[in-house]
């Protein structure tokens, strides 16, 4: 009995003598991966249930990895000699075996099948030898991160360089800027409420550029273990607990959280509200890119072009590069991200994402894991991997809160009030397309208010809704008795998320709160 926990302890790295629920809870969590099946485990508080899961799941992970590599190694070699083999007796005998064969059965050889059959095995071949080249040039780049100290300075030398030659562009931009402004009687501030030129996704289809260095952080997503639970804390916990374990110095492990959590931009930073973050960050990222892209814009008035540009320094291909690197050579929680992305002048955020695909081990809030959208964003690819839930019994709350939306009558003669004289003030300077779609909006909010016994034109604050009760409908239904069934809501949707107009919106109300909170 000694010895067979030994064994165990051996087998699973653990860091002392296993108890026996720990042993039980480590091998049924390895079958349980080894087979590809769904488990479900409990265990009490206080027996260490975090380590079990770490040691019993990485230890599979390790075990995959090796039988992986192995297993292709030997594709590889028994592939190529048979490829050669083959080929050297198809020279040979395809003279005399088609016409006796021919004679014999009376067809003539399935020469299509053979092909495609060949053509799969050098594909196979092919790509195990890109896999396994792909392989060696990250471990070798990870390498050279961990090892090479004066790498890291020779960076942050240059980062230092870059950083001033930034901020003497920045001062010309912002002295540019200040000479064009008040030219049409809105001063600096109104610009930034503007929406900018918004072309829907059938008409940019065709202008769509390829973003290389977006492309060039991309790399092929690796077997890996997804770890989700409810909070940060409890994710930094379990990080912790990941460093203490045996696995803790070799295994690639990133840790996602919202920009909230790892934006280092102070500007962003200091808005009030989540939305106002993430919209913001959208923006600058977008800016980004349309400056990296921006031949286009030639034809475009200085003045435009100046307001249109706010961009994000710490959003850079080189620097979130390096910052990835750094991520997946140690093991760091979400406090070490944001300090490492503040010194190495790099968005913790994106460079987390882009670190996703090389990751063994990816730890994240189930909001994350949960939200499409998010999920998507992320770049997380659930197919083939391994999921691994904590405290799964929240799950059905949490989805429950991601997907469910209360509105109120007051809150839609707000947006109407304040959307309308938005509309007014702006109206000369917004293009077509954002005009029919914010008139698209009041549309809906209006039917809205109607559907709930609202009126339009009266101060918010002041109106009382009438609400008879719980009324449950379909969506036909209800869409119908609002008279908007004929509005395609998803290119609104898609509208109101790439215009920023909640930002935009939202700006403009602060600045003139006494102004949109009287009645018409």
């Amino acid at each position: 009995m000694a010895e067979e926990k030994g064994q165990t302890s051996s087998r699973f790295l653990f860091p002392f003598k296993p108890y026996s629920i720990q042993e039980e809870f480590m091998t049924a969590l390895y079958n349980v991966l080894e087979e590809g099946k769904i488990g479900i485990f409990e265990s009490p508080t206080g027996t260490g249930k975090s380590l079990s899961l770490i040691c019993g799941a990485l230890t599979w992970l390790r075990d995959f990895e090796e039988k992986t590599k192995l297993e292709a190694a030997q594709l590889l070699e028994d592939r190529l000699p048979q490829q050669l083999r083959s080929q050297d007796l198809q020279n040979s005998s395809d003279a005399g075996s088609k016409e006796s064969e021919a004679k014999a059965s009376g067809s003539e050889l399935d020469w299509v099948t053979e092909f495609v059959q060949k053509k799969a095995e050098r594909d196979l071949v092919d790509k195990l030898k890109d896999e396994e080249l792909r392989r060696k040039k990250r471990e070798e780049r990870l390498e050279q991160t961990r090892n090479n100290v004066q790498l890291k300075y020779a960076l942050k030398r240059k980062r230092d360089a870059d950083d001033t030659e930034r901020l003497i562009q920045m001062s010309k931009e912002v002295v540019t800027a200040e000479q064009l402004s008040n030219t049409d009687g809105l001063d600096k501030e109104d610009e930034g409420f503007i929406l900018a030129d918004y072309e829907s996704d059938d008409e940019k289809k065709s202008k769509d550029s390829s973003l290389s260095d977006e492309d060039d952080l991309e790399e092929e997503h690796v077997t890996k273990i997804y770890y989700c639970t409810r909070t940060h804390s409890q994710l930094a916990q379990f990080i912790h607990e990941v460093k203490k374990s045996p696995f803790g110095k070799e295994i690639r492990l990133v840790s996602l959280g919202s920009r909230q959590n790892l934006c280092v931009n102070e500007e962003v930073r200091g808005l009030k509200s989540i939305q106002q973050i993430n919209d913001r960050c959208r923006e600058m990222q977008k800016n980004k890119r349309a400056d990296r892209n921006g031949s286009e814009d030639t034809e475009e008035t200085p003045k435009r072009k100046r307001k249109s540009r706010v961009t994000c320094p710490f959003y850079s291909h080189e620097q979130m590069q390096s910052l990835r690197d750094e991520v997946l050579v140690e093991v760091k929680d979400i406090e070490q991200l944001v300090s490492l992305g503040k010194e190495m002048k790099a968005c913790p955020y994106y460079a987390s994402r882009y670190a996703i695909p090389p990751a063994q081990l990816v730890v994240m809030p189930y909001q994350t894991l949960l939200h499409s959208s998010t999920r998507r964003a992320s770049g997380i690819k659930l197919k083939g991997q391994v999921l691994v839930i904590d405290e799964a019994h929240n799950l059905i709350d949490t989805i429950t809160a991601i997907h469910s939306y209360k509105v109120t009558g007051s809150q839609l003669c707000c947006a109407h009030s304040q959307l309308s004289q938005y509309l007014e003030r702006y109206r000369s300077r917004l293009k077509a397309k954002n005009l029919m779609y914010i008139k698209q909006i009041l549309y809906i909010l209006v039917n809205l208010l109607q559907v709930l016994g609202g009126k339009v034109g009266q101060n918010p604050n002041m109106q009382k809704i009438f609400q008879g009760g719980t009324e449950l409908q379909s969506i036909n239904d209800f869409l119908f008795r609002a008279q908007f069934d004929n509005i395609n809501l998803f290119k609104v949707q898609r509208y109101y998320a790439k215009s920023m107009l909640s930002q935009k919106l939202l700006g403009f109300v602060e600045k003139y709160q006494d102004l949109v909170s009287k009645p018409f």
